[in-house]
């Protein structure tokens, strides 16, 4: 899986930089073609020529080597590469890469980098676990980053916890898998909806409810990164799509949603029906901003949306895949289960609002996965990047 990919190491100011150079053996004997940029204190636990002796490239560790003009160029090199590591990660580059600090080579060639990007962090226990270094690795996590987790052992210190560097096979094992699933939807046509819908009372007030996308986005960017083309048709959010195979599709209402949705999935090999639809909206709309003081008490009459899902699943064909949400507050099981059959769905993701850190507003979700065969799968809070992993595994092993 990694024959001829292009990978950037970025190796930093660790005790672990020792172990880039059997990462690099590694990569280099599966194929790769390995380009190690270093920081100056990366430079202080292992030297530009081993590293250089290992990889066949010149080490790049400053944007000026030579007093000639010349220069390194950080955006050919992040045009270049397939995936970036970084492995030693420390504390101090994680914290400038999830600010945008670019003093050095490592944090402007992550900043012009494409392509996926993992992070090994290695550090001492109480750093690792200090909640600066935490909110950075989540900040990391929410712009598609991986985070490859440290081990628990013996650390510089002497000290035993987590912050070891994970070691170089698994890291290494960890871009093949990577490499090995990043294809797995080729070819394939996704629909997702994602977001609100807003279901207007006059021109300036509506009926909504508190999704934010978040999840609805880390399933697109997630089915674009293997292959896949999709079709996002989103509600009224903030986010913007990154990858060019992602067409997006805005809409208001979920009528709007509705008409959106039965027009696409016809032509696609499956759906992921992710976005909060509002099943109710008002019955009459009015032209004009409602007055309070001339209207005084007022009753809002709502009439029910149609539903999407059960559309979807009343026309889905035997060769489609149909996936849908379900947030509950009780019950959970249950109502799951009930919506899955009612809609034909091939399987549903479930999570509960009682979860902290799961549901709306969250860059964190907590899931649970069951399928028509009553198979209840259950994962822990993830990112929701990784949560939406979790679902395209699931969502590739039914299509084949």
């Amino acid at each position: 899986m990694l024959k001829g990919k292009h990978i950037i190491l970025g190796i930093t100011g660790s005790i672990a930089a020792y172990k880039a150079a059997y990462i690099i053996r590694a990569l280099v004997k599966k194929g790769a073609e390995v380009q190690v940029v270093i920081t100056p204190a990366g430079k202080e636990f292992i030297t530009p020529i081993t590293l250089s002796a290992l990889s066949s490239n010149p080490v790049i560790s400053e944007f000026f080597s030579n007093r000639d003009g010349s220069w390194h160029s950080h955006v050919d090199l992040g045009l270049w590469a397939d995936a970036m590591l970084i492995a030693p990660a420390t504390a101090s580059t994680i914290g400038k890469m999830a600010n945008g600090i670019a003093d050095n080579m490592l944090v402007t060639t992550y900043l012009s980098c494409k392509a996926p990007v993992f992070i090994a962090p290695a550090m001492d226990l109480d750093m690792f676990a200090h909640p600066t270094t935490q909110q950075n690795l989540d900040r990391l996590r929410s712009f598609g980053n991986h985070i490859i987790e440290p081990a628990e052992g013996e650390l510089a210190s002497h000290l035993v916890g987590k912050g070891r560097m994970e070691e170089p096979d698994k890291i290494v094992a960890t871009l093949e898998t990577f490499f090995d699933e990043s294809m797995t939807l080729k070819d394939k046509k996704i629909l997702i909806t994602a977001g609100p819908t807003y279901e207007k009372i006059d021109p300036v007030r509506f009926i909504g409810n508190y999704s934010s996308g978040k999840m609805g986005y880390a399933l697109a960017e997630a089915c674009a990164a293997r292959g896949a083309e999709v079709f996002l048709v989103s509600g009224p959010v903030s986010l913007q799509a990154k990858h060019p195979s992602i067409h997006r599709i805005s809409i208001e209402s979920a009528e709007e949603m509705y008409q959106c949705a039965m027009d696409v999935f016809p032509s696609v090999d499956a759906a992921i029906l992710c976005a909060a639809v509002a099943d109710y909206r008002p019955e009459m709309t009015s032209a004009e901003k409602i007055k309070r003081e001339s209207t005084g008490e007022m009753t809002l009459k709502l009439v029910p949306n149609k539903d999407i899902a059960a559309s979807l699943g009343q026309i889905k064909m035997a060769d489609q895949i149909l996936v849908g949400f379900a947030l509950e507050t009780s019950d959970e099981v249950h109502h799951a289960t009930d919506k899955l059959k009612r809609k034909n769905l091939d399987f549903i993701v479930l999570n509960s609002l009682r979860d902290q850190g799961a549901g709306f507003r969250c860059d964190t979700n907590k899931i649970s996965i069951l399928d028509q065969e009553g198979t209840l799968t259950e994962y822990p809070l993830k990112s929701k990047q990784e949560v939406a992993v979790d679902i395209i595994n699931k969502l590739v092993s039914r299509l084949k």
